[in-house]
């Protein structure tokens, strides 16, 4: 799996329990990420929101490499990763 060349990008909050896990998830596998907090950065609101076309549902939302997943879904991260 080669997922440094990949950009991933975890939108989150701070008080987010899933958008933790996520992060947690990430880090263990050895995968490099950003994380933005939309509530704190409103330029990291506005790109998510753009990039999910205002259709908000909770965090976390992964971004990787253009594909997005909602919250804390280990099969969907593995299957975005690999690809």
């Amino acid at each position: 799996m080669s997922t440094n060349t990949k950009k991933i990008t975890i939108y989150s909050t701070s008080w987010c329990g899933f958008c933790k896990m996520t992060a947690k998830y990430l880090h263990d596998k050895g995968i490099e990420f950003e994380e933005k907090d939309i509530e704190a950065d409103e330029a990291a609101h506005k790109e998510l929101m753009e990039k999910i076309n205002n259709d908000f549902r909770g965090v976390p939302v992964t971004d990787i490499d253009g594909t997005l997943v909602l919250g804390f879904d280990r099969p969907a991260l593995d299957a975005a990763l690999a690809s």
